[in-house]
C-alpha cells in the first residue's frame, strides 16, 4: 500500500555534506527532490553541474532521527551509522523538505502495528510524564535535584530536552539570575550556574541555538559566571560580550539573516573557547563544531556571491580619501574572511580567493606589506600565506605577469619586508612564503645524484635521471630565474656586507633572526636549484660568510650556520668540497669542537657528526684536508675517535714511508721483514692492509688443496711440482706444497738466481721425468713467448699466473726495479711472487726461466739472465 504523502512540487537548491572522521566533508551542490517510491520515500539530490549524477538517495524511516538546525538545516543519521546533512540555499526549501519527512514518518508511524506504534521512550514518558517545578527562586534547589535524575539515562535526556523546548524553559530562568544577583543570594547563582550547564550539555542543537540568541544569551553566560568550583571568583563574560567594538561593520551587511549568523557564530566560538572550554565533552564539542561550520559556509557564501558589496570592500583600499583605520579595518575583515575559508571545503575556498582577486586581492597584499603599521603588516602576510597554501602557482602567474608588464614584483616586497621588519612573527612568515614561490613543480633530486653517477661509472646516470623528471614549467623557470637575476642579490646583501665586518660581535636579535633565516633560504636553495644556486653562491662567496658566523656568540645561529654546511657536504657536490677546502673553512668548524670539548652539548655534537659523516662516506678530499693542515689539533681530541680514524684513514691512503728497496720484502739487520713504500710513496687507492686473521687466512690451505696434494704426492713420490727432493733442502715449502708468501720470498731472497735455475735444471736431467703438458704449464709458456716478443711488463702478467701445483720443475723470476718505484703483490694461496734487484740497472726486464724446457734452451735463457 503506497503511502499518500505530498512531495514538494519543486527542486530546492541545497548542498550535501557527509561527516567523516569529525570533519564535514562537502559532498557537492545540486537540487532536493521528495519522491514516493512504491510503499517507500526517498530523498534525491542530483548534481547541479551533472544532472545525471546523483549525489544522495536515502529512504526515510521512522527512527532515522531526522533534525531541523537553525532555519536551513536538516541532520540524521544513516541506518550504516554516518551521519548526513543537507544546507538548503533559501529556508522556504529546507521547510518544504522537512515538512515532507515529517509528513512520512508520522504516516509510518501510523502504519506500524500496535506494538511498534509507540517505542518503550514513549511508553514510558506516558507511564511517567516529566515535569519541572516552576521556575521560581525557591524551587532551584528541586530543578537542580531532578535534572540531575532525569539526565542520568538516554530516555530521561531526550524527555527533558523536548520538555526545554516545548517549554520554553530557560528564558523564564534568564529573570531568576537577575533576581539572584540583587539579592545576592550566591547559594542560589549556584544552583543556577548548574542548571545552565546541564541544559547545553544535553547536547541539543534547538537548545544551543537558542542559548546564543539576543535575547536568552546574556542571562545564560551570566549564570555560567557563578561556577560553584569556584566559589570566590566570578569571571566577566558578559562585559565581553557587550562590548560592541569586537563588531566592526567596514561595509554595511543588508541581510539581516547573514548578520544574525556572524553574531551567532562570534557567540558559539567565545562559548566554546572559553565559557564551556573546562566542562564541554566530545559530543557537545562536534555539536558546537557542526554549528560554527554551517554558519561560516553560509557567511562566506553570501559575501563570495555579493558583487556590490566586494567592490565596495576592496575600493576601500584604492580609495586615496579613505581613512587609515577604515583601511585597517577592511584588511582585517578580509584576514578573517581568509581564516574562515581555510575550514571550509576547497571547492568553496577555491571560489572565495577567485572573486578575492578578481576584484584586486593581491593590491590589498601589496598595500598591507609596505604598510608603517605593523598589525596591517601582520594581517597582509596572514593573508599572502594562506593564499600560498591554497595555490602558490595563482600568486606565480601573478608574480610572472607583473614581471612581463615591468612592474615591481611580490617577491621583491617580500625580501624588503623580510630585511626591515623587526617583528620576529612577519619575519618568519616571510621567509616561508619566499620558499615556497620558489619552490619548483617538480620534486628535488638526490641530494649525491652526481657522486652516485660518477662512484657507478654510468656516465648516463645524470641525464636518464632528467629525461625521467616531470617536465618543467617554463612559466616557473622563468620566474626562478628572473629571481636569480635581479631579486637574489638583494635577498643575500646581509650576508655579502659581512666581509667589511670583522669580528662579528654586538649583534641584535633582529639581525640574528635575519641571518638565520637567510642560511635557511640558501640552504633550500641548494637542494631544490641545484645548478642555479650553485652558479650564485660561488660568485657572491657566501660561503665564507657563513662560515664568519660561526664565530658569533649566538649558539642557534652557530647551528645554522653548521647546518648549512653539512648540507653542502651531503650533497658530496666537487664543487662545494673545493670551496669549502680552498677557503680553509673547516677551521672555524674544528674551533668549535675543540673549544666545546669534552662537553656534550648540541653544538658540540653536530660538529662530530659533520666528520663521523665524513669518515663513513670517506669524503676522500675532506680528510686529505683536514689531516694535512690540521693534523697536530685531530691528535689531541681524543675524547671521541672520530679523528683519529680520520688521520688512519689518510694514512692509509697515503701509504707508508719505510725505507725504499728493490724487493717487496726485505732483511734489515735483525732478520725481521719490513714493507717497502707502495706506488712510490703515491697514493693506491683500494688496497687495504691486512690485520692478523687475514694474514692467517692467507698463510692457510683449503682441504681442496690439501686433497689434490696428497694425489700428487701419491703418483710422483719423487717430484712436487717438477723439483726434486733435493730441492727441499732449499726452499722449505709447507706440508700442503703450497707456498707461504713469507717463507718463500724469503728464501728466495737469500738465494741467487743463477744458482737456482742450475739446480733445478740439474734435478730435472737426473730425475729423467718427463714434464707434463699441463694447461698451467701451457699458459706460462705463452707468457714467457709474449713477453720475448713484445718486452712487455711481467709483473702484471705473473699475477695472472696460477697456483704452483702443476707438475713444473721451477719457476725463477728476476725483477728489475728503479730506485724510485716498489710493487706489492699479494695472493690468497699457492701464490709465487720473489723479487730482486738487478745490477744491471733500472732498463733490465723481467725473465722467467722455465726449467722443464730443454737444457740448451734453459742454458740460454741464464745467459740472458745473467
Amino acid at each position: 500500500m503506497a503511502l499518500v504523502v505530498p512531495p514538494p512540487n519543486d527542486k530546492k537548491r541545497v548542498k550535501v555534506y557527509e561527516l567523516r572522521h569529525n570533519d564535514w566533508f562537502d559532498r557537492g551542490t545540486g537540487f532536493c527532490t521528495g519522491r514516493v517510491v512504491g510503499d517507500g520515500s526517498k530523498i534525491y539530490v542530483e548534481s547541479e553541474d551533472q544532472p545525471e549524477r546523483t549525489l544522495l538517495e536515502t529512504r526515510i524511516t521512522k527512527d532515522d532521527g531526522y533534525q531541523k538546525q537553525q532555519d536551513t538545516l536538516i541532520v540524521w543519521t544513516e541506518s550504516t551509522g554516518t551521519d548526513m546533512a543537507l544546507s538548503f540555499q533559501e529556508a522556504e526549501g529546507c521547510a518544504a523538505i522537512w515538512d515532507f519527512v515529517s509528513h512520512v514518518q508520522q504516516n509510518l508511524m501510523a502504519m506500524a502495528g500496535p506494538d511498534d506504534a509507540l517505542s518503550d521512550d514513549a511508553m514510558d514518558s506516558f507511564a511517567n510524564p516529566l515535569a519541572l517545578p516552576r521556575p521560581e527562586l525557591s524551587n532551584l534547589d528541586d530543578i537542580a535535584s531532578l535534572m540531575r535524575t532525569v539526565i542520568a539515562t538516554p530516555q530521561g535526556r531526550d524527555s527533558l530536552s523536548k520538555l526545554v523546548i516545548s517549554e520554553d524553559y530557560i528564558r523564564k530562568l534568564v529573570p531568576i539570575v537577575t533576581m539572584a544577583e540583587d539579592l545576592e543570594s550566591l547559594d542560589d547563582l549556584h544552583y543556577l550556574c548548574n542548571i545552565m550547564k546541564m541544559l547545553v550539555l544535553l547536547n541539543d542543537t534547538q537548545i544551543i541555538e537558542h542559548v546564543v540568541t539576543d535575547d536568552v544569551v546574556m542571562g545564560v553566560v551570566g549564570a555560567l559566571e557563578y561556577d560553584p568550583d569556584f566559589p570566590t571568583h566570578k569571571a566577566n563574560h558578559r562585559r565581553y560580550l557587550r562590548d560592541r567594538s569586537k563588531f566592526k561593520e567596514v561595509v554595511p551587511i543588508q541581510d539581516l539573516a547573514i548578520k544574525k549568523k556572524i553574531h551567532s557564530t562570534w557567540r558559539l566560538l567565545y562559548l566554546k573557547d572559553v565559557v564551556l572550554a573546562r566542562i564541554l565533552d566530545d559530543p557537545t564539542f562536534s555539536v558546537l563544531n557542526s554549528l560554527i561550520f554551517f554558519n561560516q559556509v553560509d557567511i562566506v557564501s553570501h559575501l563570495q556571491g555579493n558583487t556590490a558589496f566586494l567592490e565596495e570592500l576592496f575600493g576601500i583600499i584604492d580609495d586615496p580619501n579613505a581613512p587609515h583605520a577604515r583601511k585597517k579595518d577592511a584588511v582585517c575583515f578580509i584576514q578573517t574572511c581568509c581564516a574562515i575559508a581555510k575550514n571550509i571545503q576547497a571547492p568553496g575556498r577555491q571560489t572565495l580567493y577567485a572573486n578575492f582577486i578578481q576584484n584586486g586581492l593581491l593590491r590589498v597584499i601589496n598595500f598591507a606589506l609596505l604598510n608603517g603599521d605593523s598589525s596591517i603588516r601582520v594581517a597582509g602576510t596572514d593573508i599572502l600565506v594562506a593564499m600560498i597554501d591554497h595555490d602558490a602557482s595563482m600568486v606565480r602567474a601573478y608574480i610572472f605577469r607583473s614581471i612581463q608588464d615591468s612592474k615591481r614584483p611580490l617577491t621583491d616586497t617580500l625580501i624588503e619586508l623580510l630585511l626591515i621588519e623587526n617583528d620576529l612573527g612577519v619575519k618568519a612568515q616571510a621567509a616561508d612564503a619566499i620558499k615556497v614561490l620558489l619552490e619548483p613543480q617538480q620534486p628535488p633530486p638526490p641530494p649525491n645524484a652526481e657522486t652516485m653517477a660518477r662512484n657507478s661509472n654510468n656516465a648516463e646516470f645524470l641525464s636518464k635521471m632528467r629525461n625521467n623528471a616531470a617536465p618543467a614549467n617554463p612559466q616557473i623557470d622563468s620566474f626562478i630565474q628572473n629571481f636569480y637575476d635581479n631579486s637574489a642579490s638583494k635577498l643575500f646583501r646581509p650576508l655579502k656586507d659581512l666581509e667589511k665586518r670583522k669580528p662579528i660581535v654586538n649583534l641584535t636579535f633582529q639581525e640574528v633572526s635575519l641571518f638565520q633565516h637567510l642560511i635557511e633560504i640558501l640552504m633550500f636553495l641548494i637542494r631544490y636549484h641545484l645548478f642555479r644556486s650553485k652558479i650564485f653562491i660561488f660568485q657572491e662567496g657566501l660561503p665564507a660568510r657563513i662560515a664568519q658566523l660561526l664565530a658569533c656568540q649566538h649558539k642557534h645561529l652557530q647551528l645554522t650556520a653548521l647546518k648549512f654546511f653539512r648540507t653542502c657536504i651531503g650533497l658530496q657536490d666537487d664543487s662545494y668540497i673545493q670551496q669549502m677546502t680552498k677557503n680553509f673553512l673547516f677551521e672555524p668548524i674544528l674551533n668549535i669542537v675543540y673549544t666545546t670539548m669534552p662537553r656534550d652539548n648540541l653544538l658540540n655534537s653536530v660538529c662530530l657528526e659533520l666528520f663521523e659523516f665524513v669518515k663513513r662516506e670517506n669524503v676522500k678530499p675532506v680528510i686529505v684536508h683536514v689531516v694535512e693542515n690540521y693534523r697536530e689539533k685531530l691528535e689531541e681530541i681524543s675524547y671521541v675517535d672520530t679523528f683519529q680514524s680520520l688521520i688512519l684513514h689518510y694514512d692509509q691512503m697515503q701509504g707508508y714511508n719505510a725505507e725504499a728497496d728493490t724487493t717487496l720484502f726485505s732483511q734489515d739487520q735483525d732478520g725481521n721483514p719490513h714493507r717497502t713504500s707502495v706506488n712510490g710513496n703515491q697514493r693506491w687507492q683500494g688496497v687495504k692492509e691486512m690485520d692478523a686473521a687475514e694474514e692467517a687466512y692467507f698463510n692457510t690451505s683449503d682441504d681442496e688443496d690439501e686433497l689434490a696434494n696428497k694425489k700428487a704426492a701419491t703418483k710422483r713420490p719423487s717430484m712436487s711440482n717438477g723439483v726434486s727432493q733435493a730441492a727441499r733442502s732449499l726452499v722449505d715449502y709447507p706440508d700442503d706444497e703450497e707456498e707461504s708468501l713469507d717463507g718463500y720470498v724469503g728464501v728466495m731472497d737469500r738465494m741467487p738466481i743463477e744458482r737456482m735455475n742450475a739446480q733445478a735444471a740439474d734435478e730435472n736431467a737426473k730425475s729423467r721425468i718427463p714434464v707434463p703438458s699441463t694447461p698451467p704449464l701451457e699458459r706460462l709458456s705463452e707468457k714467457r713467448r709474449r713477453e720475448e716478443d713484445d718486452e712487455e711488463d711481467e709483473l702484471g702478467k705473473l699475477s695472472t699466473t696460477k697456483r704452483r701445483s702443476s707438475s713444473v720443475s721451477s719457476v725463477s723470476s728476476g725483477v728489475s726495479i728503479g730506485s724510485n718505484s716498489s710493487n706489492v703483490l699479494r695472493r690468497k694461496k699457492g701464490f709465487m711472487s720473489s723479487g730482486k734487484e738487478s745490477t744491471a740497472g733500472s732498463n733490465d726486464k723481467i725473465k722467467i726461466s722455465l726449467a722443464g724446457r730443454t737444457s740448451a734452451d734453459g742454458e740460454g735463457k741464464r745467459d740472458e739472465g745473467g
